[in-house]
């Protein structure tokens, strides 16, 4: 079996590829990125193939796609800020660039999984969250990953396209960047507990999340290719649980063994206040699956951050406790 992972060489999309090189059963995987988030590096030491390019371009993707027996198309434009700053780019990308795989992927009927969002759900306040509720999304993103999963589920009413379409819950875990102005609350909170820093909380720090350690995520992808899952419907990819940012914050630090210092600040416009997934669809597809509990996949996520060079010195500016 060969795989085709859009996205491949992003924070999701190398820990995919990993695990997919790690299954005897999968003959080749390659990675399709143009490198505006992810980075090559990702992939060091693999024998996943990189492409560089977009899944705008028609015939690269056209290309690309013709040897492949699954796709799992994690390609995006991240980030609810991002969309807000620029909403055509994000649409361009997450909408129109999801039709170009789905196109390629209509040529030869191959398998797609494509990941949606847990943003879909915006303002709906029911929890947990499950897929018969209604959608009404609260940023460009959010709209634009619902564009994702909606041309993912017509395709394959329309045109017998066998597809698969998971809505995320704040995935984090190793190769998630932090130091930039969009980054995911995990990595950002462990950077700035590393070098000494407040964490920067928007809002008043009680909104919660259903956090997803990526190699769980990566695990559910792998096998819904070597299985070819298919469903009618989006299926929540998260596990029920509910943290708040400041319950997060506050296991980090147990983690780390430091003390933090929090700064508040506006919440941020298009931000959901409250994430919580039923897990009953995706159980039922995946019955012996496992997910890895917040505390392990905090510390699993700190080992990496703790085994990058940008962090060797940072021990000396920690507060640890005794």
């Amino acid at each position: 079996m060969n795989v085709v992972v859009t996205g491949g060489a992003g924070f999701i999309g190398a820990n995919l590829c990993r695990e997919l090189a790690s299954h005897g059963s999968i003959g080749k995987v390659v990675a399709l990125d143009d490198l505006s988030t992810g980075s090559a590096a990702n992939l060091a030491g693999t024998d996943v193939e990189l492409v560089e390019g977009s899944i705008l371009d028609r015939d690269l993707v056209g290309d690309v796609v013709a040897g492949a027996d699954a796709v799992i198309h994690l390609a995006a434009r991240p980030s609810v800020p991002r969309s807000l700053a620029d909403p055509f780019a994000s649409h361009e990308v997450n909408a129109t660039g999801t039709v170009r795989v789905l196109e390629a992927c209509r040529r030869r009927n191959t398998h797609l999984v494509a990941a949606s969002s847990s943003s879909v759900y915006g303002s709906v306040t029911d929890l947990p969250k499950h897929e018969n509720l209604p959608t009404r999304p609260l940023s460009p993103y959010a709209a634009s990953k619902l564009a994702t999963e909606s041309y993912t589920l017509a395709y394959a009413a329309a045109f017998g396209l066998p597809t698969l379409a998971f809505r995320f819950f704040n995935v984090y875990g190793p190769l998630q960047p932090a130091g930039h102005a969009y980054a995911a609350v995990v990595p950002a909170f462990t950077d700035a507990a590393l070098r000494g820093r407040p964490l920067t909380v928007f809002g008043d720090g009680h909104q919660t999340r259903d956090f997803t350690y990526v190699g769980t995520v990566a695990r559910v992808l792998a096998e819904a290719v070597l299985r070819r899952v298919t469903c009618p419907n989006p299926v929540n990819l998260a596990f029920g649980t509910r943290v708040s940012v400041l319950e997060l914050a506050h296991q980090l630090a147990k983690t780390l063994e430091v003390t933090i210092e929090i700064r508040h600040e506006a919440a941020r416009r298009g931000d959901v206040r409250d994430s919580q997934a039923d897990d009953g669809a995706l159980r039922s597809l995946f019955a012996r699956l496992r997910a890895v509990p917040l505390e392990q996949g905090l510390a699993d996520t700190v080992s990496w951050f703790r085994s990058l060079p940008a962090y060797a010195e940072t021990g000396t500016h920690l507060d640890r406790r005794t």
